[in-house]
């Protein structure tokens, strides 16, 4: 059995096949991103899926693309819990970015690859391997342009009274913005990025309202500036997104991209699927 999972911060997408490439089952766990949980966090995730834990020793490979995963150490870190949860299989982890590149580019040709989901990333693919200009600090520092980092400014909106009122209003009664709750959820729980994301449906659900348009079109630019134009051939290869933020802001994306006379590629909104064609083809 054989093994893909593609994890963000917030899910992971599970996908079993067979040795012909046959569906055996698909599962979802939560995320399994080693710059927000330990060891013990990670077994007890695998450990609540039935499918996942009833079929460990059955898996003869393992190949995890994750959140987190950009360093040798967290490779490392997540390769040596899945050797030990799953003891017959080889174990393979990358980082998330080759998920993407991956399952919107199964040919392998030359792209740059974009995740705009919980957290962000941008990367250029050769062809063979991933090439970053700008390595991640994590959501606190980075994440432009990423479904945490949009929460971020609407909270901080809203609190600064810089929110139109009727927008105000709207935000006020789909969400708990008492001061305690989100300091809670910030500094007391786990995984305060994928707290913040879930900010990012209010953004979504509002696009066209010119502050919230506004809000989203400042952040693409600055994603276009700070990661995509660092890059000596952006404007010669396609960019590819993958993430719940670029899948539902396609639109916007695709008038900031032109804006910046760069070519808008594939958009996907999980590349699990894709995986599969890739590891059908390579």
């Amino acid at each position: 059995m054989k093994l893909l999972v593609d994890s963000g911060a917030t899910k992971a997408d599970w996908i079993a096949l067979d040795d012909n490439g046959n569906r055996l089952f698909t599962s979802q766990t939560l995320g399994l991103s080693p710059e927000v949980i330990n060891k013990e966090e990670a077994i007890e995730r695998l450990e609540a899926r039935f499918d996942i834990y009833n079929n460990r020793k059955d898996v003869t490979s393992l190949y995890f693309y994750g959140a987190g995963c950009g360093t040798d150490r967290m490779k490392k870190f997540m390769k040596e819990i899945f050797e030990e949860f799953f003891p017959n299989a080889s174990v393979v982890v990358k980082e998330d970015t080759y998920a993407a590149a991956y399952a919107t580019n199964p040919t392998n040709d030359k792209a740059i690859i974009c995740i705009l989901g919980t957290g962000s990333n941008c990367s250029y693919f050769d062809g063979e391997e991933l090439h970053q200009k700008v390595q991640s600090l994590g959501y606190i520092a980075m994440d432009d342009c990423s479904g945490n980092r949009f929460g971020r400014d609407l909270v901080r909106a809203y609190y600064f009274n810089k929110m139109p009122a009727h927008l105000a209003t709207q935000f006020e009664s789909e969400y708990d913005l008492e001061p305690d709750t989100i300091k809670h959820n910030l500094y007391k729980e786990p995984n305060p990025n994928a707290y913040l994301a879930t900010f990012a449906k209010f953004l979504i659900q509002n696009r066209e309202e010119p502050f919230i348009k506004a809000l989203i079109i400042d952040a693409m630019q600055v994603f276009v500036d700070n990661y995509i134009t660092q890059y000596d051939n952006a404007h010669e290869v396609p960019v590819h997104f993958v993430g719940s933020i670029a899948f539902y802001l396609k639109a916007e994306l695709a008038e900031v991209l032109g804006r910046n006379n760069l070519k808008l590629g594939n958009v996907l909104r999980r590349p699990i699927d894709g995986l599969i064609e890739y590891h059908e083809l390579n």
